[in-house]
């Protein structure tokens, strides 16, 4: 690989190596801080098992004017519930999960209020009837495992199991969570680091510890001017008190998640902190057969398509998931946000533009990560261009269709 060291004329400066084949890749990544306000940001590529891309530049903290270094985290929300999804997948594996399997036959808890039919497929696949909790979450209670676990189990049905997809974008951590829990007998946090992370030499955590905590870079807010208030989204947001979508963007316990306690706790579905290389190295065994990890036919089976819908409950538009992972998903002519990776692909993005994700058919996984986040709801132009380019990079020539 070519090493990378430049100064780019906004005086920003970006370091790494990649591939000569991959360019395209290196000039989207240019272009995201000279023309799309990119501040801080790593993106890495493995092809074949071989990494031939990993960049890394901007800043951490535009005020102290701080670099973001190769090892420099930050938080990547959502991108966490795939790796929430592998443990429990690797559980299955294991005889200790089962997708057909009733949730209450593990935790019988849950088996109440209308969520008596919900299994364990229905939670990988957002269609479990607690896509989010309708009272109020105490000050600071996402970081309190018990009580949301508590919650969750109480929580009456909004939907009768299985017969609507509404995304669980915080849900996710205590559904999924505590399944893996209770399957393999130690926290998800503790299974992920001791059967994923730590195995595959991954920099990714669910729950930081303290020590690691001056490597993180601190999120900065989307910009109000970026965001579409026109969207079905954003308009039940911003005019219909108690409908999913604001529950989803409100109701969070006045969580702050550049905070220490955030950092600190393990929440499955929203902070899990790491770097492009730490999401493409996860996703590296998934391209190619599955690895130490998963057998070739589990890797299969939960990228498959499982739920689709014209109409997702939580994010109103469409939506396209697998058991645990998103597949490609095109609204560019519908007005809402896209994820568009190839037909085989199958990955996740993080609130504000982080994404990571495998396409074995391209043998190919990725991973970005940036500290401005995006106003929208899945991948924005800085994350979208960096996935386009490594396509192109392999001679796929067109997302036309909706996928690569």
């Amino acid at each position: 690989m070519t090493a990378i060291s430049e100064t780019l004329d906004n005086g920003l400066t970006i370091s790494g190596h990649c591939a000569p084949e991959f360019s395209g890749v290196l000039t989207e990544f240019r272009a995201n801080f000279v023309e799309r306000n990119e501040v801080g940001a790593s993106v890495c590529l493995s092809h074949e098992g071989r990494t031939v891309v990993d960049l890394w530049g901007g800043l951490v903290n535009p005020d102290t004017k701080t670099a973001w270094e190769k090892d420099t985290i930050s938080i990547v929300y959502s991108c966490t519930k795939a790796a929430t999804a592998l443990c429990a997948h690797m559980l299955f594996e294991r005889g200790l999960l089962d997708y057909d399997m009733l949730v209450g036959d593990l935790w019988p808890d849950f088996a109440t209020a209308g969520k008596e039919e919900t299994t364990v497929a229905m939670m990988l696949s957002h269609t479990s009837p607690v896509p989010h909790l309708r009272d109020p979450i105490k000050a600071g209670g996402i970081a309190d495992w018990d009580y949301m676990v508590d919650r969750v189990a109480a929580e009456a049905a909004h939907w009768q199991p299985g017969t609507r997809q509404g995304y669980h974008g915080l849900t996710y951590a205590w559904t999924v969570g505590q399944l893996v829990r209770l399957a393999a007998g130690k926290p998800l946090s503790a299974f992920f680091r001791d059967e994923i992370a730590t195995p595959l030499g991954l920099d990714f955590h669910i729950g930081l510890p303290e020590s690691e905590e001056p490597r993180v870079a601190p999120m900065i807010a989307s910009d109000p001017a970026e965001v579409n208030f026109k969207s079905r989204f954003f308009k039940a947001v911003t005019t219909e008190p108690g409908s999913l979508p604001q529950l989803f963007l409100t109701n969070q316990g006045k969580a702050n998640f550049n905070s220490r306690e955030i950092h600190a706790a393990e929440i499955g579905s929203a902070n899990g902190i790491t770097n492009a290389r730490g999401l493409a190295g996860m996703y590296a065994p998934l391209a190619n057969g599955g690895g130490s990890l998963l057998q070739a036919e589990t890797v299969q089976r939960m990228s498959r398509v499982c739920a689709a819908t014209q109409m997702d409950a939580v994010l109103m538009q469409p939506m396209r998931f697998s058991m645990g992972f998103m597949a490609s998903t095109d609204n560019r002519h519908q007005g809402g946000d896209s994820i568009i990776l190839g037909d085989a692909g199958f990955g996740h993005v993080g609130m504000g533009g982080s994404i990571g994700f495998a396409d074995p058919s391209a043998k190919l996984s990725f991973g970005y990560t940036m500290n401005r986040m995006g106003a929208g709801i899945l991948l924005n132009p800085r994350g979208q261009s960096l996935v386009d380019a490594a396509y192109q990079s392999l001679g796929w020539r067109s997302n036309a269709s909706g996928a690569w």
